[in-house]
């Protein structure tokens, strides 16, 4: 009997270093082309808020801490940053910022999403790069109309409204998501307050 319980022993220990060694060499081949997939799904939505933008670079200053304390001491606590990218010109020149953000306000979960900020403050707009939202209603903040409301704008904060905007920085939210569009206009604020707060005027 006792012997039985060495071998069983046995055999599940040798099972259990093969299957890790097997996940660690799948791991190790994977590990390059998912990394490869998720910087090119990036730098495909900073491209959508910064299409004049030669290149992109991560600020060096980015630190996430310092990101948290400057949003949770805004009115949008309930947004992270988790990145921020440089946009460049050709001869290495700032034109703005494309600031990442996840908004903890979804309807269904989390939204994740990509804003181009101009040197000056203007909006250039933004890409959603993670959503789960309601098909039909939550994912449409993803498109247009909503989309446009943003673009060209330079406004302190932006407010959501169910009816027709009557001014520049009141966003009209998609019929049936109103926690969705708030969610977007909320990441969108939250950007804004770290640009001023940090950013702007920075290289």
């Amino acid at each position: 009997m006792n012997k039985k319980i060495v071998h069983d022993a046995l055999v599940l220990t040798a099972f259990t270093l093969v299957l890790g060694l097997m996940l660690g060499v799948v791991y190790d081949i994977t590990k390059e082309p998912i990394a490869a997939a998720e910087k090119a799904a990036l730098d495909e939505a900073y491209k959508v808020v910064f299409a004049d933008a030669a290149e992109f670079q991560e600020e060096e200053s980015f630190q996430a801490e310092e990101a948290a304390a400057v949003i949770a001491a805004s009115e949008f606590p309930n947004d992270e940053i988790t990145a921020v990218n440089k946009a460049l010109d050709s001869s290495g020149n700032v034109l703005g910022y494309v600031i990442n953000v996840t908004s903890h306000e979804g309807s269904q979960a989390d939204i994740s999403f990509s804003v181009g900020i101009q040197s000056d403050g203007t909006l250039n707009g933004y890409s959603i790069t993670a959503i789960s939202e309601t098909p039909g209603l939550g994912v449409l903040v993803q498109e247009e109309p909503f989309y446009s409301q943003f673009q060209g704008k330079a406004e302190e904060v932006y407010a959501v409204v169910k009816s027709a905007p009557a001014a520049e920085n009141e966003i009209q939210a998609v019929t049936g998501a109103t926690i969705s569009s708030r969610a977007i206009t909320n990441g969108v604020n939250a950007c804004l307050v770290y640009f001023r707060a940090v950013l702007q005027g920075g290289n």
